[in-house]
This record gives C-alpha cells, structure tokens and sequence, in this order.
C-alpha cells in the first residue's frame, strides 16, 4: 500500500483497504505513509504494518539517488501485491523497487506514473476521490461491501472543552480555502452562548471571546480526532479533518471556496455543503432539490445554531 499523504487523501483510502483485508483476511497489509500521519493508522484492523515515508530525505537530485537503497530495505519480502494509491511518478518508483509481482495504480495517475503500472484501474467516470480509490479493490474482483472507516479513537486534549461544543476549523494550507480572521471572529459571536472550540493551524493570534476555546496550533492529530468525536456539530474548511469528521458520522458543515465538492466533499449525503452562498446537503448537489440561501457567515451560524436544536 503506497499513501504517504496528505491526510485527506489518506482518509479517503481506508474504504479501500478494508475491503482488501476482509477479501484477503491471512494477507499481510504494510502501509507506506509520512510520518505526520502515521497516527491515523493507530489500532487499525486492516493494516498489520506501518512503514513511514522519509519525504524529507528524497527531495532534489540527490534525494531521488537515496530511494532505490531504502526501497531495498523496506521490501523484507517480494509482495504478491503492491498498490499505488499516490498516482506520482515517486510513488510508481517506489512500487518497482519494493519487487512486487503485480504493481496496480490509478488510470489518472500523473507524470507518466502510470507507465510503471502492471494494472490500471480505470476511475473515467468516477468523480469523488472515494469511489476511484475503491476502483482498485473492484478491479481485483473484490465485491463492493458497507464501506469501512476504522480510525482510532484518539486522545483528550490538556485543555477539556465544556460540552456541547461547535468544532470550528476555519483555516486550511490550501490557497483561497479559509475564513479570513473577521469572518471566523464573526461566526462564533453570532452562535453565542453555544460554545465554540477553535482548532487548526494558524499564524495570526485569535483575539479572546467568551464562548471560545482556543486550541489554534495547540493539538496533536490523535487530540483532534477525540475533539472531533466529542463535537456537537463540526464546521470546516475543505480540509483534512473535514475527512475525518465526516467519516466519524459527526454533523458537519464544509465550505468550499473554489474546491468542487462533487470531488472533495465529504463522503456522507446528509453532509451539508456550504458554496456560492447556498447551503445543500451532499445527496442532492447534482440534483434539483431546492437550496437553502446562506449568504454570508451569519446566515451560517444562524443556520448551525438552528440545527443544534434539531437533533
């Protein structure tokens, strides 16, 4: 199993890799991952090993010259089986030099990545990351099943929040993805007296409010998925623990700038979406369901505050 990152994408795979594991339960599964996001593999049933990916000793010329040594030492034995669910020429790379019979992949996958492969998987017509990853496990004649979502349960942040909560995650790496500062200033005023906990990565100082928690830069991976659990109702940027709260089934919301969340939303059709300053649930974003009118991040929180009291 080739998935260093990132953490939305990895999420997004584990369907996958559950499927493998039940169709193949004697087999051994070695995932290949960055270390950063290694911990979402904790206690997970379907994978038996855990082999983390050195990104930071591979970059340039000289760290492509390292690969072909480490690949050597992580390929104990020729595997039956290697699957590339990177899609990168590195990824591809790697595969070969692990010496596995069979290397499958992505028909999608990019810089000629796919030249390498043994098995294309065709994912024309599937939209959502979910569905083309799960077009691996298809096209080895592994029958679709209730899809699997084993993440571990996480750890309690030093600083406990109150109960109930509103998880807010306003800030992504991505360019163009977040709330601006003002905007997530104005969400948790508007949905006082609920209590807001603020989580994420950030550079600016949030300014202090009575209703917050503020966990900004503050929580390890594990600590945000017990925080997610916990949480009432989640409001995300399109981002890596919008995954997770919406494969932990949590009530959730996810904005989406410019991000198509037909692709990259979230993998539940009563999963709200927030975009072009309307509110639509994932089931019926290609459909002619109506569209609630949500303009502008007060409209939201209204909207959020509405919804806690309809449980």
């Amino acid at each position: 199993m080739i998935k260093p990152s990132s953490l939305g994408d990895v999420v997004h795979t584990l369907p996958a890799v559950a499927l493998l594991k039940r169709h193949w339960p004697e087999s051994r599964i070695r995932w290949l991952i960055n270390p950063e996001w290694a911990p979402l593999l904790a206690e997970n049933p379907s994978v038996d090993e855990v082999l983390l990916f050195p990104r930071g000793e591979f970059r340039g010329l000289a760290g492509w010259m390292r690969i072909p040594a480490w690949a050597k030492r992580i390929a104990a034995s020729r595997a039956e089986l290697v699957l590339d669910f990177q899609g990168l020429l590195r990824s591809a790379v790697i595969g070969r030099l692990c010496r596995g019979k069979l290397l499958h992949g992505l028909s999608d996958a990019r810089e000629g990545a796919w030249l390498l492969y043994d098995h294309l998987a065709s994912v024309r017509g599937f939209r959502h990351a979910v569905d083309r990853y799960l077009r691996i496990p298809f096209e080895l004649g592994i029958a679709p099943r209730p899809l699997e979502w084993s993440l571990p349960p996480g750890n309690a942040p030093a600083m406990l929040p109150s109960s109930p909560y509103i998880l807010l995650h306003p800030f992504s790496r991505g360019a163009g993805k977040s709330l601006s500062l003002e905007q997530t200033t104005a969400f948790c005023r508007a949905v006082f007296p609920s209590r807001v906990v603020l989580v994420g990565r950030s550079e600016v100082e949030f300014p202090a409010e009575r209703n917050v928690t503020d966990l900004l830069n503050r929580t390890t991976l594990l600590e945000l998925i017990w925080l997610l659990r916990k949480a009432s109702f989640v409001v995300s940027v399109d981002s890596g623990p919008m995954h997770i709260a919406a494969a932990l089934g949590t009530r959730l919301v996810s904005i989406h700038t410019w991000s198509d969340p037909a692709k990259v939303g979230p993998y539940r059709d009563d999963a709200w979406i927030w975009k072009d300053h309307l509110l639509t649930k994932m089931r019926d974003l290609d459909g002619v369901a109506p569209k609630r009118a949500c303009a502008d991040v007060l409209a939201l929180a209204s909207f959020v505050s509405e919804q806690l009291q309809t449980r």
